[in-house]
């Protein structure tokens, strides 16, 4: 009687094994199982590349937009210039930057001569969480001083959760900062 039973649960476990086994064995799939776990990598690869684009480019805008202002700044076409006259000719100059007035910052410092210490602090960013802009140096300076620029600009991540938008130094509301550092000489 218990062999009996023995076969009884043994053709009974053969009957509820059998499908099962047949789905493991079957080989139906495995593309989409390879697809599934690949495309998340790639995506991420991809959006990140996305990422550093923008960021090259923003970068790249801001820079060359700078520089252009610096030198008609040095060059004297620039009458009595303030510092928000200088972030506006920036501004337009660099198209890509998302709401640029607000977020960008300029100190401009003359370098002295007789030790040549550049300025110690740092280039100063926009806290947009307080709005609350701080408050750095703007000096023209005079025929034959060197200069020294630093501009910052706030700018938000594309893709913030992913790739590299992970690993920037962000503020209180997820922006980062585009910073660049230029210096001339004033023509007399």
């Amino acid at each position: 009687m218990t062999q009996l039973n023995i076969t009884k649960n043994r053709s009974w476990m053969a009957r509820l094994t059998a499908p099962m086994r047949r789905v493991f064995a079957s080989e139906e799939g495995t593309a989409t199982i390879d697809f599934v776990l690949c495309i998340p990598v790639i995506m991420t690869i991809f959006i990140a590349s996305i990422e550093s684009g923008v960021l090259m480019t923003r970068f790249l805008l801001l820079e060359r937009s700078v520089d252009i202002v610096m030198r008609n700044l040095r060059l004297g076409e620039y009458p009595n210039p303030t510092s928000d006259f200088l972030k506006a000719e920036i501004c337009d100059r660099s198209t890509i930057l998302e709401d640029c007035e607000a977020n960008i910052t300029i100190a401009l410092e003359p370098i002295d001569q007789t030790t040549w210490a550049f300025p110690s602090r740092e280039a100063g960013c926009v806290d947009r969480s307080n709005n609350i802009s701080p408050a750095l140096t703007y000096n023209p300076g005079a025929a034959h001083e060197i200069m020294m620029v630093r501009v910052c600009v706030i700018q938000d991540a594309v893709f913030p959760s992913t790739g590299i938008g992970l690993n920037l130094p962000k503020d209180a509301k997820g922006g980062y900062g585009l910073i660049t550092t230029s210096a001339f000489v004033n023509e007399p």
